[in-house]
């Protein structure tokens, strides 16, 4: 789905503050949580949708609870959150008018949750290479569940408009997404 990978470079600048890197993860799990319980409530007709995004909504709060966690027991405190320009830039380009909205939205948050699973794998892998395994395990968790979550809303997506309108949809996002990135700075974030 995505476009671009990101540079191998990115590991140690995203690492090199740990407090930052989890605080900012920490708040991107609660807007995941928050942005798909507002999908739901938005398009609650949908009954299978209701059902699925409630499912990831409360995974994604669990991750707010994992990663709290791992803060506390590291001795860390959450930091306050700062603005999220990939996804600000990335909602910007949702249509509007129905179903339009719709599948943008969908296909944004499928387009989220990827770069986090290609991002949460290339911080396991890491911290498996640096011997930092309790971290790598975690990471390697969350990767996993950002997976399942892109393709949750791809396949919500696909049920809203036909298969081709939604593909060249998604290809359009895809190729903006990845510019997007491009022209953000490195920072102790996934994002």
């Amino acid at each position: 789905m995505l476009k671009s990978a990101t540079h191998p470079g990115w590991f140690e600048v995203a690492t090199g503050d740990l407090a930052s890197l989890l605080s900012d993860h920490l708040h991107c799990e609660r807007k995941a949580a928050e942005s798909a319980l507002s999908l739901m409530r938005r398009y609650s007709a949908d009954a299978e949708a209701t059902l699925a995004l409630g499912r990831l909504a409360h995974e994604e709060t669990s991750h707010v609870i994992q990663v709290s966690e791992l803060l506390s027991a590291r001795g860390l405190l959450p930091r306050p959150d700062r603005p999220n320009l990939y996804a600000r830039n990335l909602l910007s380009l949702l249509r509007p008018g129905e179903p339009l909205h719709r599948v943008d939205a969908l296909l944004v948050a499928a387009l989220i949750e990827a770069r986090s699973h290609e991002r949460l794998g290339l911080l396991a892998a890491g911290y498996r290479r640096r011997g930092e395994d309790r971290l790598a395990g975690f990471f390697q968790t969350l990767c996993n569940a950002e997976d399942r979550h892109a393709e949750i809303y791809q396949e919500i997506a696909a049920r809203c408009l036909p298969a081709t309108e939604v593909g060249e949809r998604l290809e359009e996002l895809a190729l903006a997404e990845a510019e997007i990135l491009a022209a953000l700075p490195w920072q102790s974030r996934v994002h």
